[in-house]
């Protein structure tokens, strides 16, 4: 059974000794893994004798509180990134300075735990960073090792949808036998609390499969000329539900002769991936703009919405495979992290180039050149 060392830095004792007798005997485990991970627990209650056990110890996963004596959360935040050490860390932080947590997950924290919280909320947590940790170290890994690895990867990801077909599972169940009563209404939230969960597994499934093609370097890539405004006018209108459901209009006016040879795939997996993110991130009556060009040398597709946008520092996170943004706004957005990462690699297939400006609270938007000679 392999152990991963978490590192409590608070400098209440009771926080940390509350810690470590919730996460005693606690494990998480993979179904294709014999052994389950456990932890063992160090605890410091300043940051300077965290950043002392930090280099003797070398903790897989910090929970680190901001309000210490001496040297603060953040101020220990930016050397643990200045070291570039293979470790995640999560704050700590008060109901009261949430806005403090979000400033800490830009600076390089992966998430954040408000106090108080309760045993089942640190090990909920703790089990997510940890397949979090897990599936970054499978990452680096997939470039030095062959299938097995890879087949590992995926397998861990499989378990993922585990969690919402138990959700919905549970949830016709609780229909079948009519816990609620006769009246249907009275099972609206179970009903649509089904349907994310459901959405949310396609949406994995679909980038898995788009990755797994792209990357395994086995697709049969057809290419013929293509009408973009044809592709473009599809994925509106693939997305066209959901835009309702989120109450977000999708403008684009089609332009002349905007012919392109390609592959009409690999475009449709492009333009699906902007203009869903661009709905997804969008605000309650936002709309979508959708821009194809075609000059003399390059086509040109811009795609901008009018949504919560991100900080400069996060825009050169977005291509990595399994990244997402995490903040207040998007907490509740489900999502694999793999679809800008897709994106990204189709467009260095074509030796195009993705350019994000994005400002929060005001939108975002990607632009992408692609030479007409490739």
């Amino acid at each position: 059974m392999e152990n991963l060392k978490i590192l409590v830095v608070d400098d209440e004792p009771g926080i940390r000794t509350g810690i470590s007798r919730s996460l005693k005997n606690f494990s998480v485990g993979f179904p294709f893994m014999d052994d389950d991970f456990q932890y063992d627990i160090i605890e410091a209650g300043s940051g300077e004798e965290a950043l002392i056990l930090i280099d003797q110890h070398h903790p897989d996963i910090i929970l680190l509180d901001n309000k210490l004596p001496g040297i603060e959360g953040l101020d220990v935040l930016e050397q643990i990134k200045n070291k570039e050490i293979d470790t995640m860390v999560m704050m700590i932080t008060s109901y009261a300075s949430l806005d403090l947590a979000v400033k800490a997950t830009s600076n390089g924290a992966y998430n954040f735990i408000p106090k108080p919280f309760t045993p089942q909320e640190l090990r909920g947590a703790i089990e997510y960073i940890t397949k979090q940790l897990f599936l970054k170290r499978m990452t680096k890994k997939m470039n030095k090792a062959g299938k097995e690895v890879r087949f590992m990867f995926l397998s861990v990801l499989s378990h993922e949808l585990k969690s919402p077909i138990n959700t919905v599972e549970g949830y016709l169940k609780m229909m079948k036998d009519r816990e609620l009563g006769e009246n249907l209404v009275d099972y609206d939230t179970m009903i649509n609390r089904s349907l994310e969960r459901i959405k949310g597994m396609r949406n994995l499934i679909m980038d898995l499969l788009d990755l797994t093609k792209i990357e395994s370097g086995k697709k049969l890539r057809e290419f013929k000329q293509l009408d973009l405004n044809e592709i473009i006018s599809i994925a509106i209108d693939s997305m066209e539900p959901y835009a309702i459901q989120r109450n977000v209009k999708v403008k684009f006016k089609p332009s002349h002769d905007v012919t392109f040879y390609a592959d009409a795939d690999e475009m449709e997996i492009i333009f699906n991936n902007l203009i869903s993110n661009a709905i997804k991130y969008n605000k309650e009556n936002g709309e979508v703009y959708v821009y194809l060009e075609k000059t003399k040398t390059d086509i040109i597709i811009r795609v901008e919405d009018t949504g919560i946008g991100m900080a400069q520092e996060d825009v050169g996170k977005l291509f990595h495979d399994f990244v997402r943004i995490k903040n207040i706004k998007t907490q509740n957005i489900t999502g694999s992290g793999l679809g800008l990462s897709i994106v990204k690699k189709l467009v260095d297939a074509y030796d195009g180039k993705i350019v994000v400006t994005s400002e929060p609270d005001k939108g975002s938007k990607f632009i992408i050149t692609i030479p007409l000679d490739i």
